[in-house]
């Protein structure tokens, strides 16, 4: 496949001169004939009307779009959840839920937010209200919630006492607790809602424990240090970070054993699917590069470079494009997937954290944790409409697919 770009690559490389500026400052140094100011006034003319079109059709554009939505952040330092209305790009409420959030996730079928805290507590919240109905205590450092499909259960993780937490979401209820015998790391539901995965560090193990009977069915040795997983739409496979080396791990759920151990020459960090399940992009922690990883193979394709820290990833279907947020450098890349192009490098402010598609996929929302902003990007193309505040240090975002009545 083709190469990125150079031309439009934006972390270093010279960028091409524009070649009119010359011809422009001599230009400028004599009077402009009476045909020539004719001909000046007719070009400004063209582009405020330009340039007024664009607006116009931008603005409208954004309201036909937007005016159903609202956007939900968590602000880790405030312990709030803010409420956007998208329709005016506007803070509307704010929210006192536990201490510490870092996680917020719309429950399926419901208009239920259920915000996950590290001080150990889901706080569950109503909307069009806007209130917390119910607080359930789960545990120092809780993480990593996951719903059925149908939004009647949960499975969340209490990573010190080694247990997965079973939940009756309908009845915001506590079923039981399944204690694994070590410390986990990470939990992750199949897509298929039938199997739970959970890692542990301290064993370099993967647990897998059926979702229905809450029964272990088996276990697989992994990499030094397995943490975050992806699993395939097939709910077969699941690959691993092994963050104590310079690989991932993947591994067949079904038969319970491990397939391949692959090298990737950098130290894993955060993992993203293709929404077909193809491929992998492995982002680099704390470095500046990303590996491609080709899922049916179980082989490395290729490396990218990327921003300064990647942390976060988020496809649009169609066209298909992968958002890439970069924590060092303050910026947002979007990445033409197919033809392995870079389509844009948009700079949104310090230290952006979390991403989230509008449901139809027009808008890009960015929650900046050291700005305490929400940046919000237009996807087609790209580029940074707004930003303004929403509470401190926000570190996650979601934009259900709710109709505002």
């Amino acid at each position: 496949m083709p190469g990125f770009n150079r031309k439009q690559q934006w972390w270093g490389w010279e960028e091409t001169p524009h070649p009119s500026r010359a011809g422009w400052r001599e230009r400028r140094r004599g009077t402009p004939s009476p045909k020539g100011r004719g001909l000046l006034i007719q070009i400004s003319l063209t582009i405020v009307a330009v340039v007024l079109a664009v607006l116009a059709g931008g603005c409208g554009r954004r309201l036909v779009a937007l005016k159903a939505y609202v956007a939900f952040v968590v602000n880790n330092q405030s312990s709030t959840l803010t409420a956007v209305d998208m329709s005016t790009l506007r803070v509307r409420a704010t929210l006192a839920v536990a201490a510490r959030p870092e996680r917020v996730l719309a429950r399926p079928q419901r208009k239920e937010l259920w915000v996950v805290s590290a001080s150990g507590d889901i706080s569950v919240v109503e909307f069009p209200a806007l209130r917390v109905v119910r607080s359930l205590r789960i545990g120092e450092g809780a993480r990593d919630l996951a719903f059925s499909a149908q939004g009647d259960r949960a499975f969340i993780l209490n990573p010190a006492k080694g247990q997965i937490v079973f939940i009756d979401a309908e009845n915001h209820r506590e079923i039981t607790r399944l204690s694994l015998g070590s410390p986990l790391t990470d939990l992750a539901l199949t897509p298929d809602c039938k199997t739970l995965v959970a890692s542990s560090r301290a064993t370099n193990q993967l647990f897998i424990v059926n979702a229905d009977d809450r029964r272990v069915l088996g276990s697989v040795k992994v990499g030094q240090g397995p943490g975050p997983m992806v699993i395939l739409p097939s709910s077969s496979k699941a690959f691993v970070c092994d963050t104590e080396e310079h690989a991932i791990s993947a591994a067949d759920l079904t038969t319970q054993r491990l397939l391949a151990n692959i090298e990737l020459g950098i130290r894993p960090g955060p993992l993203v699917l293709k929404p077909d399940g193809g491929e992998l992009f492995v982002f680099e922690d704390g470095g500046t590069s990303m590996v491609i990883v080709d899922t049916e193979q179980n082989d490395v394709e290729r490396s990218y470079p990327t921003g300064h820290k990647p942390v976060a990833g988020v496809f649009q279907a169609d066209p298909l494009v992968l958002y890439i947020a970069n924590a060092g450098d303050g910026s947002v890349m979007a990445l033409d997937v197919q033809n392995r192009t870079l389509l844009a490098a948009v700079h949104i402010g310090i230290e952006p954290r979390a991403l989230a598609l509008t449901p139809d996929e027009r808008f890009l929302l960015v929650a900046d944790t050291s700005a305490s902003t929400l940046a919000v990007l237009q996807t087609d193309p790209t580029t940074l409409l707004t930003t303004f505040p929403v509470g401190a240090g926000p570190v996650d975002v979601v934009v259900p697919g709710w109709v505002e009545q």
